[in-house]
């Protein structure tokens, strides 16, 4: 199979909880070389020090942390900060295709594409069009709440391609979805 693209997507990467982009870039060097040829990267850290002890232990210091949340997710802090930062690091380094998040990251970019269409979010950036979650969820849910502003980003249909890395078993997968999303850019 032939695997060129015309483009390559701009893809902006946000790191797991209490990590760092040095560790994400460092985890996605097990994708084979000619998938991640296939992308151009762009890896942020988050902008708040971590609180408490990093996910990965002596990896990359220092580590980082998107937002805060406490013990049963009915509080978070800094939220609307992080989305805030994410939207000028969008502007100051984009344009971006897409968003590729692992863990806290995948929950933000998750959340985000539905934050655009309701206008809460990533209101100067042009629409996204796709997002690769790995190892991400819903922000809240049915045992737990969500940030205000993310209340509606889940309520409504989005035109956003997505594709979830649960498991090792979505490489194939993730070359598909990369050939489908060139005729998006």
């Amino acid at each position: 199979m032939d695997y060129q693209l015309v483009k390559k997507p701009r893809i902006l990467c946000l790191h797991g909880f209490r990590s760092s982009s040095a560790i994400l870039k460092k985890e996605l060097e097990i994708w084979p070389e000619f998938v991640l040829n296939m992308m151009d990267l762009v890896f942020l850290d988050a902008p708040f020090p971590a609180e408490g002890e990093p996910s990965g232990e002596g990896k990359f210091p220092p580590y980082y942390e998107w937002f805060e949340s406490n013990e049963d997710h009915s509080e978070y802090r800094n939220f609307d900060e992080c989305v805030a930062y994410i939207e000028d690091c969008m502007v100051r380094l984009g344009p971006f295709d897409g968003l590729l998040g692992l863990s806290q990251g995948a929950l933000l970019a998750a959340a985000l594409p539905g934050m655009q269409k309701h206008v809460v979010a990533l209101t100067r950036i042009p629409k996204i069009k796709f997002v690769i979650i790995v190892s991400g969820g819903q922000l809240g849910g049915k045992e737990f709440s969500a940030p205000k502003v993310t209340e509606n980003a889940f309520s409504s249909t989005i035109e956003c391609p997505s594709l979830h890395f649960i498991d090792e078993k979505g490489l194939e997968i993730m070359l598909s979805f990369i050939q489908k999303i060139k005729r998006l850019l």
